[in-house]
Formats: structure tokens, C-alpha cells, sequence
């Protein structure tokens, strides 16, 4: 189906969309409540008062840098899962967290990386409780999907431990970039027979949405405790003056949104 619809006084922002393409990390799963709590339970017991929440952080930080370089034709990996291997070694380098190097070889790096694919929806406690009600709920109405930045075989183990209901997998591996590169939301767009218009992005960052919008898709704010700290709060939908097309709590709100 295509076509374009035209909003005006009291039309619901969603209505003719057709599919839904959602950020994973921060907007579907706690990356950081998962992480840190993954890397206090592996430490050994010498190591357990480490701030491990820092540690995550700046291992996200590392993705962050290494998909945006990606993203605008600089070298790097386009499998999450190296990429985050290749951060993590680089981190055990540094003066801070270098005196950890020792305690992990290959085989615990290795196993450092998997926590990415564990990483908990409504299971993570007090955070994301509509990850999979939510998901379900709008999985009735319309196609369901990622577009992220990790790597096929994360979003599928991922999709397992945090029974996350996706209709279709779409990663940056499979689109032949990172976001905000265009290849990411016009790949998407195309693979599901869709103009741009009938596709909503969702995610938890504006940066994303604001790259989804470039390319004529519908945007879903999502506010989340770990993201966007800084802007957060401020962001508001066309109807409030602001810049995306709708502003929700949590998935279980949206799927009540939805025509």
C-alpha cells in the first residue's frame, strides 16, 4: 500500500502508518541496568566493588563514537559484535580500567561481548515495564521491527531473552550502514514494500528521529531514564509546537495511540 496522508485539526499523527521501525538499545531494552549488572556478576569477587556502571557507560560511549564514524564513511566493522570486542580491548588499554586486562583473556572478552544480547526489556526491574506487553499490543495492528545498529544475530538473541515479538530484523550489518546514515531508514523503508510516510521511526533519541524525519518518515518519541538526559524532558510533538510526530510514555501507550 503507499499514499500520502494529509494532517489537519484532531488527525491522529499515526494515521495510514503501516509499519513501525524501532531503536533497540535504550528505547526497547536497558542497556545499562543489563550491562552493569552483567559485568558485577562475571567480576571476580576481588573486583566486585569496580564501578561497573561507569565501565558500561563508557563502553556505550565507545559505540556511539564507532557507529556515527561508520555512519559517515570512516573504517570500522559493520557486526556490532566486533565492534564491541574492539572497544572493549581498546578500553582495557587505558590507564583507568588497564589493571582488568590481565583478569580477562580472549575467552572472558568473548563472553563480555554476549552480554549485549542479554540485554532485559520488561524484565529489567522498575525500568521498561511495556517492552513486550507494548510490543504485542501494536504487533495486532501493524508490522513490528528493529532498525539498529547491532548485528543480526544480537537482535535475534536479544529478541529471545527479552521476548521482544519482531515481525522482521532489520540491522545496520544487513542495510549496509550505521544510523543516521540514510541506507539505514531508506533500506528499511524499501524492504517493507512502504513509502516513506506509512513508516514510523521509535526510539529514545532524537538524534534518530530527527535523521528518520529527513527521509519522510513518521516519528515516535519514546522518553526512557538512561537517554537523551540532557533534552529529555523538553522534546514535544508537531500538535505542542515541537518537532516529532508523537510524544509517549511507554509502548502500551502508543499501542492505544494506534488507529
Amino acid at each position: 500500500m503507499s499514499g500520502t496522508d494529509t494532517a489537519g485539526p484532531g488527525t491522529n499523527p499515526l494515521s495510514g502508518v503501516e509499519a513501525y521501525v524501532f531503536d533497540v538499545f535504550g528505547t526497547v531494552v536497558d542497556w545499562y541496568g543489563s550491562v552493569t549488572r552483567a559485568l558485577e556478576a562475571f567480576a571476580p569477587e576481588s573486583l566486585k566493588s569496580e564501578d561497573w556502571g561507569s565501565f558500561a557507560k563508557e563502553w556505550r560511549k565507545g559505540y556511539g563514537e564507532y557507529t556515527k564514524r561508520v555512519a559517515h564513511g570512516g573504517k570500522g566493522s559493520s557486526n556490532a559484535d566486533v565492534m564491541h570486542r574492539e572497544i572493549l580491548d581498546g578500553m582495557l588499554e587505558t590507564a583507568r580500567w588497564k589493571h582488568l586486562a590481565p583478569v580477562w583473556g580472549d575467552a572472558q572478552r568473548e563472553e563480555l561481548v554476549q552480554f549485549w544480547h542479554r540485554l532485559d526489556g520488561e524484565k529489567a526491574p522498575g525500568r521498561w515495564p511495556d517492552s513486550s506487553a507494548g510490543l504485542y499490543a501494536m504487533k495486532k495492528k501493524a508490522i513490528i521491527g528493529t532498525l539498529s545498529n547491532g548485528n543480526v544475530r544480537l537482535l535475534v538473541d536479544m529478541a529471545k531473552h527479552a521476548d521482544l515479538p519482531w515481525d522482521v530484523v532489520f540491522a545496520g550489518e544487513l542495510l549496509g550502514s550505521y544510523k543516521p546514515n540514510p541506507k539505514t531508514y531508506l533500506g528499511a523503508v524499501h524492504h517493507l514494500g512502504v513509502t516513506p510516510e506509512r513508516c514510523a521511526m521509535v526510539a529514545a533519541h532524537i538524534y534518530d528521529l530527527r535523521a528518520a524525519a529527513s527521509h519522510g518518515l513518521k516519528t515516535v518519541y519514546v522518553r526512557r531514564p538512561t537517554e537523551d538526559a540532557d533534552v529529555r524532558d523538553s522534546i514535544k510533538s508537531k500538535a505542542e509546537g515541537g518537532e516529532v510526530d508523537l510524544v509517549v510514555g511507554s509502548f502500551e501507550e502508543l499501542a492505544a495511540l494506534m488507529p
